[in-house]
């Protein structure tokens, strides 16, 4: 069973250290009060010396020795790391890229994710290992992998080509429908025989968007088949024993869909790093805790992040006093109902000896060895948060397959990103306190008063119908520039722009005049727009706001419009950070949106709901302290004492989670 209360720990890689430093380990796991470790995650080599020999003498004395400690193990599967001797032995597993050079092998994830000898092989060590520990006291979530995809989500050899093949069979049926999906009249690129279809390899010119959107579809489909391929051998040894593999919910990742992935999983768990030269990683933090809860349906867990510097950018910088806790806990607000580190003691040898750890290389004797043992203590006190959920009445509409096509090569604007949009609507709503989730365009939409679809590029039928209904239902719907223009295939829909949405919105658009980077266009209500503009006529819209100059002077550039029981509107460009807040919190207060809790500037409020409590984090980025209003039976949880005179004080820097009493 997962420890109660809040899951505390990292990847415990005992291997890289002699035996005799394994007993001072668990002696400070347990100091630290960690109560969950991730084992064997890049054992492999060491588990099979040799292809069907297996030396299992070592992990049986660490997972012995972290059960008498009380410390439970999140056992992986070592699949991520093929030894040398597999790819000796099968060297048309190595990965091709795109170029079709075959990588070699000497790091890690060197494999194709379509090789036949690979699964084999990754089948075959996870069936001994869940036979073997399937009922081990220390054993109590299994540990799929590490990161699929973080290195090898796209392998072009003959092998992914065949099995890309059968993928899109499956998907179309037959040539006829495949062709018409990929609009290969254009360019002669029609195909006669299924053996003609290759990956998107590199070619000339720009290959055909149809054909690159189900390659990025396919890859994702293809690292999945493997977990679940995984996940399923460990199920017939321990059905009862849960599974996870872990996500990377990041800024620099977009490999899978996860809302494919997300079902098959047990638990849900992620990996995240901060962007070094983010002044506001905090944001980055919210948004990905909020995503990664709305995969899971409720509570997650955090199964990496770092104590310090990472070891992966081009500067590497340490976090600043109080920032280790402040990020811990603001994944536990965000639902993270474990906190983990990559990883427990920092490595002296290897690719990611200069990144941090939980025990340093400074050892006991340090400011991050201090920080670990005091958010070990927090974590315990905040034990009956578990379990609480994170209620919200506005969505945010995300879309891998939206994300991917939007960012396909031969765009109007290659500097329209997906994230950067979603990030700058997310935004205002994080600093105004407004508790957000994200869906899919499919998803049911009835709990929520507003969704927000600030870069649906590609939607399909169902999501558009599902949307436009939302907001004919009564629901109030703002929809960003460039969405709604291409169906699932990727193609244009056409009559004029935004497509699925011109009618819900009430505009029709003829033209787009993209921005040039360096350009900006002033707005008649004051403010200024950057990126996209566009020639909006209206449909049955009002115009809210027009451009204020040049060659669409007085063409409207917000529009709002009364759609059924509800409101729909359009942003058909990307206001400035000041002009888009003032707009998004007009638009949640008509929609009846509050904030969870008023705040002064700089403090972030957060509110996880238990069966008879609320649980409030309070969590002070500014530099200055803050003072709060709370329940006046609220208890604060870090300090175990009662707040004053129904207020909390948080100092600069800090973090208060109060605990607010609810009749139930």
């Amino acid at each position: 069973m997962i420890p109660e209360g809040i899951a505390y720990g990292g990847d415990y890689n005992p291997e890289q250290w002699p035996e005799e430093v394994w007993a001072e380990d668990v002696r400070l796991m347990r100091e630290a009060g960690v109560n969950m470790v991730s084992v064997n995650i890049f054992a492999w080599a060491l588990l099979e010396p040799r292809e069907g020999e297996y030396d299992f003498a070592r992990l049986d004395k660490i997972l012995a020795l972290l059960h008498e400690n009380g410390i439970a193990a999140d056992l992986a599967t070592p699949t991520a790391a093929p030894p040398a001797w597999f790819f000796r032995k099968h060297p048309q597993a190595l990965p091709v890229d795109r170029d079709g050079r075959r990588l070699s092998y000497g790091s890690r994830q060197t494999f194709c994710p379509s090789s036949p000898a690979y699964r084999e092989a990754a089948l075959r060590i996870a069936r001994v290992l869940g036979e073997r520990y399937a009922d081990h006291p220390a054993v109590v979530m299994w540990h799929i992998h590490n990161e699929y995809g973080c290195h090898n989500a796209e392998c072009y050899c003959d092998a992914s080509a065949e099995a890309f093949r059968v993928w899109l069979r499956s998907r179309y049926g037959d040539l006829e429908a495949l062709n018409d999906a990929w609009g290969t009249a254009f360019w002669s690129q029609w195909y006669y025989d299924w053996d003609e279809i290759i990956p998107p390899r590199a070619t000339g010119a720009v290959p055909n968007p149809t054909h690159q959107l189900d390659w990025r579809r396919f890859c994702s489909d293809a690292l999945l088949s493997l977990y679940k391929a995984e996940r399923e051998v460990l199920r017939e040894a321990a059905p009862s024993v849960p599974a996870t593999t872990n996500f990377m919910v990041m800024y620099n990742f977009d490999a899978l869909d996860y809302w494919r992935w997300a079902p098959e999983l047990d638990v849900v768990s992620n990996d995240h790093y901060l962007r070094s030269t983010d002044p506001e990683s905090e944001i980055d933090i919210a948004l990905s805790g909020d995503l990664v809860r709305s995969l899971a349906g409720g509570p997650w867990l955090l199964m990496e992040h770092s104590t310090g510097a990472v070891n992966w950018q081009p500067v590497n910088r340490a976090k600043n006093p109080g920032e280790l806790r402040r990020n811990a806990l603001g994944h536990v607000a965000r639902g993270a109902d474990g906190i983990a580190y990559f990883q427990w003691r920092a490595a002296k040898a290897g690719a990611e000896q200069w990144h941090s750890a939980m025990l340093p290389h400074a050892g006991t004797d340090s400011q991050i060895w201090r920080d670990v043992v005091a958010l070990g203590a927090d974590l315990k006190a905040l034990a009956q948060v578990r379990g609480s959920t994170s209620p919200a009445s506005v969505a945010v509409v995300w879309d891998w397959n939206a994300r991917w096509a939007l960012e396909l090569p031969s765009q109007p604007s290659e500097s329209v990103r997906y994230l950067d949009l979603v990030r700058a609507w997310y935004e205002p709503l994080w600093r105004s306190g407004v508790a957000v989730d994200f869906v899919h365009p499919s998803a049911d939409l009835s709990r929520y008063r507003l969704v927000l679809a600030p870069a649906l590029y590609l939607v399909d039928d169902e999501g558009a119908a599902n949307l436009t209904g939302f907001a004919s239902g009564g629901g109030t719907l703002v929809v960003g520039f460039h969405s709604g223009a291409v169906d699932t295939n990727c193609h244009v829909r056409l009559g004029g722009y935004p497509g699925a949405f011109r009618e819900a919105l009430g505009v029709s658009t003829d033209e787009l005049f993209p921005l040039l980077p360096d350009k900006t266009v002033a707005l008649d209500g004051g403010g200024t727009a950057s990126l996209w503009s566009e020639r909006v006529r209206l449909a049955g819209a009002d115009a809210v706001t027009s451009y204020a100059e040049g060659p669409l002077a007085g063409v409207p550039a917000v529009t709002r419009h009364t759609y059924g029981e509800g409101v729909a509107w359009y942003l058909a460009t990307h206001p400035d950070p000041t002009t888009l807040t003032g707009l998004l919190d007009r638009i949640r207060t008509e929609a009846g949106v509050a904030p969870v809790r008023e705040t002064p500037e700089g403090v972030e409020a957060v509110l996880r709901r238990g069966e008879d409590a609320d649980y409030l984090f309070l969590i002070n980025h500014g530099g200055r302290d803050a003072e709060v209003e709370v329940s006046a039976e609220a208890t604060d949880l870090l300090t175990g004492g009662p707040t004053k005179d129904g207020k909390v004080s948080i100092a600069a820097g800090d973090v208060v989670v109060v605990r607010e009493p609810r009749s139930r």
